[in-house]
């Protein structure tokens, strides 16, 4: 039986959680940090768009004015703001105890048209897969000195095994291919960055949070919705919250229940290769420019 209302461990903490929340102007993002913020404490919400971005927080402030509510604006298809926005949040916030990757890059309205990130990586893999990795990596530092703190990963049950001749989907692009195999890429980032977490207290899961919910993404891409975006606020919210869910880590989860995602996640040597890929593709490039 689902949980009907996730209980929040705020009550053992000694500090307010402070959590932040990537693509929180729309969809699900937007109930999610309409959930989070009952739960008090600090929400940090992300967005691209400054003006929706502030409609939103101002509608989370009204609804709930005992939360304090700041935002972070930046384009996670370019990973020199996906950078920036790190160092900001790690400048101006004292801790972190939760980090939602929400953000994502639908298939699309014109699903043919390969798109490319500002450093020229397909899209939906940029956004979905590599700003994740990059900015929980830039966040580490807030993360590890905050712990107990959790990491949840908003990935699909769409799921397409990564050609790792062709990545960036150069032949035969399709965009729910491209965004499956994004999503693949996040979960088996998921269960690297737990395994090299492990005793820090910093957990890391990822989760299918619902079928087809009534988003702009579903939508844009020609789908009927199926549920609304509630049905995967609950999972997500319990996935960070839960007591019960402490120390739980390295998990993909099918909405409440714990699943097994593609096998290539569940391939040594395929996260290895995802890993060192992603490292690469994702090292700032001041740091690159130093070594040339």
């Amino acid at each position: 039986m689902e949980p009907q209302h996730p209980a929040s461990d705020t009550g053992t903490r000694t500090t307010p959680r402070t959590t932040l929340v990537t693509g929180a102007t729309s969809g699900m993002g937007r109930d999610l940090a309409l959930a989070l913020a009952a739960h008090g404490g600090t929400l940090l919400l992300h967005g691209r768009d400054a003006g929706r971005l502030d409609a939103v927080a101002a509608e989370v402030r009204a609804a709930h004015p005992g939360t304090a509510v700041r935002t972070y604006r930046a384009d996670l298809s370019d990973l020199d703001q996906v950078h920036a926005l790190a160092d900001r949040v790690r400048a101006a916030e004292p801790h972190l105890d939760g980090l939602v990757h929400n953000a994502v890059a639908g298939g699309g309205p014109r699903p043919l048209v390969r798109e490319l990130s500002a450093q020229g990586h397909e899209l939906r893999f940029a956004v979905n897969h590599l700003a994740p990795y990059a900015l929980t990596r830039g966040l580490l530092p807030l993360l590890t000195a905050s712990a107990p703190a959790r990491v949840v990963n908003v990935a699909s049950i769409g799921q397409e095994e990564i050609d790792f001749d062709d990545v960036m989907l150069e032949r035969d692009y399709e965009g729910l291919r491209a965004y499956c195999r994004s999503k693949l890429a996040l979960i088996m980032g998921t269960f690297d960055l737990a395994e090299e977490l492990a005793g820090t207290g910093v957990t890391v899961n990822a989760l299918h949070p619902a079928h087809l919910m009534d988003t702009p993404g579903v939508r844009a891409y020609g789908l009927a919705p199926a549920v609304g975006t509630d049905e995967g606020v609950r999972p997500t919210v319990r996935l960070l919250l839960d007591p019960g869910l402490a120390g739980v880590t390295g998990r993909y989860f099918d909405r409440f229940t714990e699943a097994r995602a593609h096998a290539q996640a569940h391939d040594p040597a395929a996260r290895a290769r995802l890993r060192e890929l992603t490292e690469r593709l994702t090292r700032r490039r001041a740091a690159v420019d130093r070594r040339e």
